[in-house]
């Protein structure tokens, strides 16, 4: 078998749907299986996959084990020669697999592959690309100071060599992410992705980032950004700083009372859905039979770029009928706009997005005329 794509489930059953629906889409040239842990989701997560998606393999852990421990689970259970790490929040193209094989295929000095990840707007995520957060690099980050921890060195279209890549997205070869010990279960949640990066260039790899493919990112489907999370996010940082850069006892203790103070004193986001309540919605889809009440304006694909559209537009997308390409290449080439999108799933029976990477995003029901 050629990919095996593991994607790791917390209470994120309507974007799971709609990346499984994805990627299905996405290795349909391809000798592959999607394998997805679920951490012990109480929403109708596994319902939800034994119902639509019975060709995927499912393993269901009876608690939250975290990313690192649910990943290697999985990893466990791949028979691919590459692995696809994967967030239930992503959406992918119809060629992003193809592509990335072939190029891991033809680079054996890389460890992980990785795409440019854009959000629910289509707006790029520097994280995708990131430098190894050293002790200046992150002292600097916990200041407010970005510029060293991303890798600005390329461009967010380029394509070329970085340090650490984001674990929504990491494609590699099996062989390597077992020789280099997969995700270390140290980390619940969040530190893992840098720490197996940088593990990776100490054992004499590269890692790569292809910024002209595109991935979408939602983000935050399966964490609430409560205290729990802030402990979780910036107690990464200290482990990772404990595991390969401590130099003596006086310095822990620094850099533990730094992230204990920024852990008390660091705000909670909000976690409320943007309204888009004023928004002209706009249903774009290739079937001229398909009608939701809620929008003002249904059009094709095709008449997007021949018409002009106010600057609140929201864009329903038909996933039924589009491609997962074209929608992905529309919404990272219109960032400069206010536009907002949402998925309609290919049942027609929900529509998802997201107006904020920082907040968790929207799902609501649809009854279709």
């Amino acid at each position: 078998m050629e990919l095996s794509i593991i994607i790791l489930n917390y209470n994120a059953a309507a974007f799971l749907e709609q990346c499984l629906y994805s990627v299905l889409k996405a290795v349909n040239n391809i000798d592959a299986e999607v394998i997805v842990v679920d951490n012990d989701s109480t929403d109708h997560s596994i319902e939800m996959l034994q119902h639509n998606f019975p060709q995927v393999k499912l393993i269901t852990n009876h608690e939250n084990l975290g990313f690192s421990k649910g990943n290697n689970i999985g990893v466990q259970h791949a028979q691919g020669d590459y692995l696809c790490i994967l967030n239930p929040d992503t959406v992918v193209g119809e060629t992003v697999f193809d592509e990335v094989l072939a190029f891991a295929k033809a680079n054996p000095q890389i460890a992980f592959t990785t795409t440019q990840l854009i959000d629910g707007t289509g707006t790029y995520l520097p994280e995708s690309k990131r430098n190894v957060p050293t002790p200046q690099i992150a002292r600097q980050k916990i200041l407010g100071n970005d510029s060293k921890y991303y890798a600005s060195h390329l461009q967010k279209d380029d394509n070329g060599e970085v340090e650490v890549l984001v674990g929504a997205m990491m494609v590699c070869k099996k062989s390597v992410y077992e020789e280099l010990g997969g995700f270390d279960p140290m980390y619940f949640m969040y530190g893992e992705d840098i720490d197996l990066s940088y593990t990776a260039l100490q054992h004499g790899y590269q890692n790569y980032y292809l910024g002209k493919l595109k991935v979408i990112h939602f983000k935050g489907e399966s964490t609430v950004k409560d205290r729990k999370y802030l402990e979780r996010f910036y107690g990464a940082m200290g482990l990772f700083y404990n595991k390969h850069f401590k130099k003596s006892k006086i310095e822990k203790a620094l850099v533990d009372l730094a992230l204990k103070g920024i852990i008390a004193t660091k705000s909670i986001e909000n976690e409320s859905v943007v309204s888009t309540s004023n928004s002209y919605r706009v249903l774009v889809t290739n079937d001229n039979k398909l009608q939701i009440g809620l929008c003002d304006k249904v059009a094709t694909y095709k008449q997007l770029s021949d018409l002009k559209w106010n600057s609140q537009t929201q864009f329903i997308w038909d996933t039924a009928t589009l491609s997962f390409d074209e929608i992905i290449n529309f919404m990272a080439g219109n960032t400069s706009s206010q536009y907002t999108y949402r998925f309609l799933n290919f049942k027609r029976n929900l529509i998802i997005g997201s107006d904020s990477s920082s907040s968790r995003g929207e799902v609501k029901e649809l009854i279709l005329e």
